[in-house]
């Protein structure tokens, strides 16, 4: 039976370690303030919104809403985000997406402050990463699958690590903090021949295709660990993982659940950016 890769105690451990700092940061005269940015009103922005609300109310850390129109014209969205990003009582900005089609997302990316970005969607930020400089923001979700195999004790120099995903947003990022580490990665996809004899001679997979339940135990070996990134329809009003969990589970070393593995620790890692971004420049 598999050890059961929680994401709360680590999301639990990094809030404990983020109100210290704040503590301190208040102790001389700073408040960590995040700028959250919405344009019209979906739903799961909304819900989303509410979440980050709640949970930076519960640390200490200040929060400023601009709900924007969804007809809004690209010149007045960048007039807002100028005046956000030269707001020294600012420490981060989060932008909802995807944009409506006449906001050009690539340009307002290359706009945010990169020291404000706590999504890390600035290119010059993402460029840190592939130049092998680790010591400033990483995208989040790449992030919380480096703090859960750090967190659980894994050493990951000299493994054999494949990871199902070649985006900028998870695969190429990670792919860059694993390497890093002194990892071997193998990058696959949707699309990779021999999928499963790849993965199964992996020390560690991390998944994030986006097709639920679809890897079984073929993909992997008794000594496998298993790191599931994305959040799938189950179809039965659930949410699932790309790995079917009650199957796999009995068969594999070590796997995150989902729901409860890897997204229940990126919102407290993005926190965390807007923390560091208060000490850096506060």
């Amino acid at each position: 039976m598999a050890e059961i890769l929680k994401g709360k105690p680590v999301a639990d451990a990094i809030r404990d370690n983020l109100i210290k700092d704040i503590e301190l940061l208040k102790e001389k005269g700073m408040t960590p303030t995040l700028a959250v940015v919405r344009v019209g009103n979906r739903t799961d922005d909304v819900s989303y919104e509410n979440s980050i609300l709640k949970r930076c109310a519960t640390m200490g850390i200040e929060t400023k809403l601009f709900t924007l129109d969804p007809c809004i014209e690209m010149e007045k969205f960048i007039d807002i985000l100028s005046g956000i990003n030269k707001d020294e009582n600012i420490h981060g900005i989060l932008t909802f997406r995807p944009f409506p089609k006449h906001l050009d997302a690539e340009f307002i990316n290359g706009f945010i402050n990169a020291e404000k970005d706590c999504d890390c969607m600035n290119p010059d930020n993402l460029e840190n990463i592939f130049e092998g400089k680790m010591d400033g923001v990483m995208p989040c979700t790449p992030e919380a699958v480096m703090e859960i195999l750090k967190f659980y004790g894994y050493k990951l120099e000299g493994k054999n690590i494949a990871v199902i995903n070649r985006s900028m947003v998870v695969g190429k990022p990670l792919s860059m903090m694993l390497l890093a580490e002194n990892a071997t990665v193998t990058i696959c996809h949707s699309k990779s021949k021999n999928l499963a004899e790849i993965t199964s001679k992996a020390d560690i997979v991390v998944t994030a295709v986006g097709r639920a339940n679809m890897l079984d135990n073929s993909y992997f070996n008794k000594d496998s660990v298993v790191i599931d990134v994305s959040i799938n329809d189950a179809g039965d009003g659930k949410i699932c993982g790309d790995v079917n969990l009650e199957l796999v589970k009995e068969n594999v070393a070590a796997i995150t659940p989902v729901p409860g593995g890897v997204g229940s620790v990126t919102t407290n890692l993005l926190l965390k950016h807007v923390v560091e971004s208060c000490k850096n420049n506060g």
